[in-house]
């Protein structure tokens, strides 16, 4: 008997799982001429636990044929498999391994897994379910099953579960940057139902501040603030915030005058304001269990969620260094349009997961976005070296080589993106784009006519007008030029406005 212990670590939707150690019994031949059997599955254990799993997968395969049947070898099979990145081909032997065994709790939990790892999250929670049931106190299981309803935007039953994962273990990462993500799409939710109940209302205005805040867009923030204050009702707060904006630029004098008013202002009645009493007693959880579709309650909602998921973040920031910690990190830094910054905490995030594909990733797209494409183009190249078919790889690639002013370069893997994906509008655009690089206007104008929808700054509809104006399509040009100016018109009309309109001024 042979006692294989494989320890697997998985990346995906953005979370590192925890490692899966599955222990498999391997019915192996004892007779002399079958020694060689047992031999090879010792030697695929070795390159399995020296990191070399792709090297394994021909032996596995070569077991199997010999002794087809063998749960336990379909099972390291797909292990192999999975572990090296074929991830459907692992799907294919978990799920020969529950043919044979359907109670087999090692195969439904990485079935589920490989399901997530391929972005198949509603074929991920039958087995997930059955392995929970199989394994009630298993936390990986668990753990798996709530990310499974996150993915599927089942975002208060996955809550609901990170909620008491984070009970049972307060010490993992990967459980509060889960609940800490629910809890903010629960917000966004909250938020969607308010703009479409009181849109440009007080509440409405009031969040849009506080989330521009949120980001460092300082004079935006002051905008909206002002103009919460100038609709009813009065909220609370809002004086506060503006205080708080006067002292950050310099304006003491004008905040000490916003935190007067805000002292003027008497507590809420809480026999008609129960939502606000709640909030200001941090009673965070029965806010959000209120049924109440009105503007009001789903302000209140919507801020409590929003200190829900800064509650889950705050605990995974006092835990040790983690890839989730350096993700939540990374994603802040991205909104505020850090991308140097942004690409460093992907970059601490690869340090503690040098294996892992979607840190791999998400560090090109910071490190393209930044402006080091040379980086970026090895990142991308070696990721798509593990996945030839990917859209996304190949577009992604493609684009950082056209921005390095290699088009021709760009070109094959552009169209190796639209031929998997026709519907990929950045992929039409960016092709279009290569081929204005390399002259090809006619091959262009196909593509830049799709990416019609994508245009918001006039850029498209004045590469097409040229490309029309090469071919000698006057008329086209014209309209293309035409459209092209007056969205360029617009936009510097709406900067200006912009511009006056955030202004900091007194109280």
């Amino acid at each position: 008997m042979i006692i294989l212990a494989i320890v697997k670590e998985h990346k995906r939707l953005g979370r590192v799982l925890p490692c899966a150690l599955v222990m498999l019994t391997l019915a192996v031949p004892v007779r002399a001429q079958e020694q060689a059997l047992a031999e090879k599955a010792h030697h695929a254990k070795e390159l399995i636990a020296a990191g070399r799993p792709a090297e394994a997968i021909s032996i596995y395969r070569e077991l199997v044929r010999a002794m087809p049947g063998n749960p336990g070898l379909i099972m390291n099979l797909g292990l192999a498999l999975d572990m090296s990145g074929d991830k459907r081909a692992a799907i294919r032997q978990y799920q020969a391994v529950l043919k044979l065994d359907p109670e087999s709790f090692p195969a439904l939990l990485l079935l589920g897994t490989a399901y997530l790892d391929v972005g198949q999250p509603s074929l991920a929670t039958a087995p997930l379910e059955k392995a929970v049931k199989l394994q009630p106190a298993n936390f990986d299981a668990q753990v798996n099953l709530a990310e499974a309803d996150m993915a599927m935007e089942h975002f208060a039953a996955a809550a609901s579960r990170f909620e008491k994962l984070s009970q049972q273990d307060p010490s993992s990462p990967k459980v509060w940057y889960g609940l800490g993500t629910c809890y903010d799409a629960l917000a966004q939710t909250s938020f969607d139902e308010l703009a479409e109940v009181a849109p440009g209302s007080a509440y409405w205005l009031y969040l849009v501040a506080e989330s521009r805040l949120t980001t460092k867009q300082t004079y935006s923030a002051f905008y909206f603030y002002k103009q919460a204050l100038a609709k009813p009702p009065s909220l609370r707060g809002v004086h506060a915030a503006l205080a708080e904006i006067y002292r950050a630029t310099d304006h003491a004098d004008w905040a000490a005058v916003e935190e007067a008013k805000e002292k003027e202002l008497p507590p809420p009645d809480c026999a008609t304001e129960k939502l606000e009493c709640e909030y200001m007693a941090k009673n965070y959880l029965a806010i959000t269990s209120d049924a109440g579709k009105d503007a009001a309650a789903l302000y209140w909602k919507t801020r409590a969620y929003n200190q829900l998921a800064l509650g889950a973040y705050g605990q995974l920031g006092r835990l040790p260094p983690s890839v989730e910690a350096h993700e939540l990190r990374a994603k802040i830094e991205s909104k505020r349009r850090q991308y140097a910054q942004a690409a460093k905490e992907w970059r601490a995030a690869l340090d503690l997961a040098p294996a892992n594909p979607y840190v791999k990733r998400e560090l090109a797209m910071a490190l393209a976005q930044s402006g080091s494409l040379d980086e970026a183009q090895a990142l991308f190249q070696e990721l798509l070296a593990r996945d030839p078919g990917s859209a996304s790889l190949n577009y992604f690639l493609g684009d950082v080589l056209r921005n390095a002013q290699k088009p021709r370069e760009a070109i094959p893997y552009l169209l190796k993106a639209r031929a998997a994906d026709p519907n990929f509008l950045a992929v039409r655009k960016s092709l279009g784009l290569a081929y204005m690089q390399t002259g090809e206007t006619e091959k262009a104008i196909p593509e830049l006519k799709a990416a019609l929808p994508l245009d918001e700054d006039g850029s498209v509809h004045y590469q097409l007008g040229r490309a029309y104006q090469v071919h000698g399509d006057r008329e086209l040009a014209r309209e293309m030029l035409k459209a092209y100016q007056e969205m360029q018109s617009k936009n510097q009309e709406g900067n200006k406005a912009v511009e006056k309109e955030v202004a900091i001024t007194p109280p």
